[in-house]
């Protein structure tokens, strides 16, 4: 039997790298997915320093046909996908009066919307009890004005993990947002280690305890 495989879709140094790391612990094969290979590549390097199986990729999050290329590719490559974690999202610090519709759809188009085509794209690869992760905030439900897109994208993909989990649960797969309710620091309750270690137990929880939203308040 092959390793199980974690994918992150908008992986970085802070918490995807941290969420691959504690998935590597568990026997995960890691795949790092940015923007640009020189970038995913570092990082997946990292993990392999440490012992683990990782690899970096890239991908177009703003194009749908690249994302179903990526996630095609690494479903190919291990012969399954067993969590999908997508973690983008596009900090633009613009209020709603100066925010163009042109750059909402941009920024909802990677921090929402791309979810579909990763998903739909790795279906066909999904292992007994895949679980699709997305990582959520506080903006969703206290959007800040001043980054209007950013709340539209938080609350428009914990919208869409409802959907996508009343959807999969019938073949035994599940999809959860993890809402983070504060800011990532370098101390206390919300650094990227103490995150990703809500993200990760939100993702590996029993069937019986299940909800699609998990809140994080630190």
């Amino acid at each position: 039997m092959t390793a199980p495989v974690l994918l992150v879709l908008g992986a970085g140094p802070g918490v995807g790298l941290s969420v691959g790391r504690l998935f590597a612990h568990d026997g995960y094969v890691v795949v790092l997915a940015c923007r640009l290979l020189e970038e995913a590549e570092p990082l997946a390097e990292q993990l392999r320093t440490e012992g683990f199986d990782a690899h970096g990729v890239d991908v177009d999050l703003a194009d749908p046909a690249d994302v179903n290329r990526i996630v095609t590719e690494a479903g190919e490559r291990h012969g399954r996908i067993d969590v999908l974690h997508f973690n983008p999202s596009i900090f633009r610090q613009s209020d709603p009066l100066r925010l163009t519709v042109a750059e909402l759809i941009e920024d909802f188009t990677i921090g929402a919307a791309a979810l579909l085509p990763a998903v739909q794209a790795a279906r066909p690869f999904f292992a007994a009890g895949a679980r699709v992760l997305v990582t959520g905030s506080a903006a969703a439900d206290k959007p800040w004005n001043q980054a209007a897109s950013l709340g539209v994208q938080k609350a428009a993909v914990r919208n869409l993990v409802t959907s996508l989990d009343t959807t999969l649960a019938p073949e035994g797969f599940r999809a959860v947002a993890v809402q983070i309710n504060g800011v990532l620091a370098e101390e206390g309750a919300f650094t990227r280690g103490r995150v990703a270690e809500a993200l990760h137990a939100a993702a590996v929880r029993p069937l019986d305890e299940w909800t699609p939203h998990v809140t994080y308040d630190g």
